[in-house]
C-alpha cells in the first residue's frame, strides 16, 4: 500500500483541501492503485518517514510548526522522498530553501510575521485568490513533462508570493525555477535530480475531474 502524508492543519470545510482529497481519488483511480493518505499536523511529524513513502505540503492552512515543517521538507529534499508543496505548500518550499541552502537563516513569510528582517515570502500587490493564470514552462523540466505542453492555465488561492527583492538570489541558488506566469512572476520551482520535488503556487487539483485527473497530481502518485 502507498502511503501519503498530507502534511498541515486538516480543516474539512476548505475547498483547497477538499480537492486534494478528490483529486487523489481521481488519479489513484486512473493509476489503478491504492493510496493511502493521511492528514498529519505540522506538531505531530514523529517518525514520519518511517510511516510515509511521499509527502504533500497541502494549502488551505496556517502551519502550526513551521520548524518542524521545515524539517520534513529538507529531510524529504536531500533524501530524494517525494514531495509536493501547492500554495502555502509552495511558499514554504521557498523559505526552507531559502533558509538552509541560501542561508537566509531567518527567511519568513509576512503572513507568519510581517516584522521580520528577512520577508522572502510577502503579501502580494495584487491578490491571486481566485484568479485563473497562463504558465509557461521551461524545456526539459518536470512540468513541462507531466502537462506535455509548455503552457498551462491554472488557479490560485492565494495572497502572499514571493518577495521580488530576492528573486535574484532565489535565482542564484540550485533550485530550478521552472514555471513563470505571464507577469514573469514565479510559479514553479524542482529540485534538480531527485525523484519528484515539485513547488506550485497555483492550486492543480483544484482542476481535477474524475474523468480527467490532474498530470500533476497523478506524476506524484507515480513516484510513490
Amino acid at each position: 500500500m502507498n502511503t501519503l502524508a498530507l502534511l498541515g492543519e486538516y480543516d474539512p470545510t476548505r475547498e483547497t483541501q477538499i480537492a486534494t482529497m478528490r483529486a487523489i481519488e481521481h488519479s489513484a483511480r486512473f493509476l489503478g492503485i491504492s493510496v493511502a493518505s493521511t492528514w498529519i499536523s505540522t506538531v505531530d511529524t514523529d517518525d514520519l518517514f518511517r510511516r510515509y513513502h511521499a509527502i504533500w505540503i497541502t494549502p488551505g492552512s496556517f502551519f502550526k510548526d513551521q520548524e518542524k515543517l521545515f524539517g520534513a521538507i529538507r529531510f524529504a529534499r536531500e533524501r530524494g522522498i517525494p514531495c509536493l508543496g501547492t500554495c502555502g505548500g509552495f511558499q514554504q518550499i521557498i523559505l526552507e530553501y531559502a533558509r538552509h541552502e541560501l542561508e537566509i537563516t531567518d527567511a519568513q513569510s509576512a503572513e507568519y510575521n510581517p516584522d521580520n528582517q528577512h520577508l522572502v515570502i510577502s503579501r502580494l500587490a495584487c491578490s491571486l485568490r481566485g484568479r485563473e493564470m497562463t504558465l509557461e514552462f521551461v524545456p526539459g523540466s518536470t512540468v513541462e513533462r507531466l502537462y506535455r505542453s509548455r503552457t498551462a492555465a491554472e488557479c490560485y488561492y492565494c495572497n502572499f508570493g514571493v518577495n521580488p527583492a530576492y528573486l535574484e538570489r532565489l535565482r542564484a541558488g540550485k533550485m530550478q525555477i521552472t514555471g513563470k506566469d505571464a507577469e514573469g512572476e514565479i510559479r514553479a520551482v524542482e529540485w534538480p535530480g531527485h525523484s519528484f520535488f515539485l513547488g506550485t503556487l497555483f492550486v492543480p487539483q483544484a482542476r481535477s475531474m474524475p474523468d480527467r485527473p490532474h498530470p500533476v497530481v497523478t506524476g506524484f502518485l507515480k513516484a510513490l
